[in-house]
């Protein structure tokens, strides 16, 4: 796969940004059927209830995870499974033929969480093994007409390099139909990323977000890096899909309080009100959070190598 120019990024960037930051203060408004839930298991399972009320604007979801969670309503949220890792390779392909075949809305399936990454969620799978799962669990199932995603590399330079390792070692046996991207990092970082994979891989149409976040980071500029993504990952026509890391109490979050969609008394903060299409609670999350997720360490790394990319 050929490297990308940098003018495709300039030049994306030079059409997108004054829209979208013109939209700062406004944004948080915006809907879209593009937008889906990252389900994280947590000890307060009460909190379920904001991802499976009717009135939120969600419209899939998944877990890391070849099967549903029981609690989501599947007759509006369509579920997506993944296969995490190699550890549970064995029996993905007959689990999710499963779930299509007994009526569940499977159109589409996740691989391989992080393979580049051994720490922090990273599923730690090399490039060869992953193409040869793929082959015998993944592959077989777009004859049942589900679209298959490649693997989901960290937004770090190493993810470049995997994921074309990935496709060489396939050589031509894996059908990939849209590609996941990770990132952690600002606005102008996530948005020279997604570039740069869409021009790396421009004969794969779609491009599905499904982590990204600004960790570390003060309320306002949580709050205005929200308005801004959501502005520009629903304008963007080859961007598919999204979801955002943060459906969990700002007290445990990994990626500091601040982008958590609840609150530690488990109450919706304006990010997470705004994300299932309500408006604003007023409510300040607070917390502490230990350590920063993987993914948004190299993707601060990015924002650096971004104005070289941008130049």
């Amino acid at each position: 796969m050929r490297r990308p120019s940098p003018p495709f990024s300039t030049a994306l960037l030079t059409l997108l940004l004054p829209l979208v930051l013109a939209q700062d203060g406004g944004a948080a408004t915006l809907t879209s059927p593009k937008r889906g839930l990252i389900y994280v298991q947590t000890e307060n399972v009460k909190d379920d209830h904001f991802w499976t009320s009717n009135t939120t604007d969600l419209t899939w979801y998944y877990n890391y995870q070849a099967t549903p969670t029981s609690d989501m309503d599947h007759s509006r949220l369509q579920f997506v499974p993944m296969l995490w890792g190699s550890a549970d390779s064995d029996t993905f392909y007959s689990t999710v033929k499963g779930l299509h075949d007994g009526g569940m809305n499977i159109s589409a399936v996740l691989a391989f969480n992080e393979p580049d990454g051994c720490t922090d969620g990273g599923s730690c799978v090399d490039a060869q093994t992953a193409a040869q799962l793929w082959k015998s669990q993944i592959e077989p199932l777009q004859k049942l007409g589900i679209a298959l995603g490649a693997p989901a590399v960290t937004g770090s330079p190493n993810g470049f390099v995997w994921l074309q390792s990935f496709f060489t070692a396939c050589a031509g046996g894996c059908s990939v139909d849209f590609i996941p991207t990770h990132f952690y990092g600002s606005f102008e970082g996530l948005a020279s990323h997604v570039g740069q994979v869409n021009a790396t891989y421009s004969n794969i149409s779609s491009i599905w977000v499904t982590e990204y976040g600004y960790p570390g980071q003060s309320l306002q500029n949580v709050q205005s890096y929200y308005n801004q993504t959501s502005a520009f990952l629903n304008r963007v026509s080859w961007i598919d899909r999204y979801s955002y890391f943060g459906s969990f109490r700002s007290d445990v979050s990994n990626v500091g309080p601040n982008a958590a969609m609840l609150t530690q008394k488990g109450e919706l903060t304006d990010i997470g009100a705004w994300y299932l299409g309500e408006s604003a609670t007023g409510n300040v999350p607070k917390g502490d959070a230990s350590t920063i997720a993987k993914g948004a360490v190299w993707a601060i790394a990015l924002v650096a190598l971004s104005a070289f990319w941008l130049a």
